[in-house]
């Protein structure tokens, strides 16, 4: 059975929260979703996964941050979540972190070649969102 992006992302927003945040970086994706055989796009989700690591990648994509930029930048996502969810982004290889002064201390994000690798990617879910989410909230289909 062939899946696509479209069924992966239907899955994940069904995901809570909770279940999100109680997920670990790689963890199968099979075993919770029960049907979802392996495949390229699930090894995918696997690693970049996760509402709040979709959002900050996103951000991450315009340009370099530094963590209080993101945390001010990304509504409803709190300190020790995004403490989180960066770690698992740079152990991912998706993202990088910069010392940029020790006085006052001062990190910055950016993507690494692998994060940049993305930009396709959410270029599509961004054409995919104006066609069909801006279709839910209009209740037509954007033409």
């Amino acid at each position: 059975m062939q899946l696509d992006i479209i069924d992966i992302l239907k899955y994940l927003l069904l995901l809570t929260r909770k279940q999100v945040a109680q997920m670990k970086l790689g963890e199968n994706l099979v075993s919770r979703a029960g049907n979802i055989p392996e495949c390229p796009i699930v090894d995918a989700i696997k690693n970049i996964g996760g509402e709040w690591n979709f959002i900050i990648i996103r951000y991450l994509n315009e340009k370099p941050m530094g963590f209080n930029e993101i945390l001010k930048s990304v509504q409803g996502l709190n300190s020790k979540t995004l403490s989180r969810v960066l770690k698992n982004l740079q152990a991912a290889e998706i993202v990088e972190r910069a010392i940029i002064s020790t006085q006052p201390f001062q990190v910055q994000y950016s993507l690494t070649e692998k994060g940049k690798s993305l930009d396709p990617v959410f270029e599509a879910l961004r054409q995919w969102g104006m066609k069909w989410a801006a279709a839910e909230t209009t209740g037509a289909a954007a033409k």
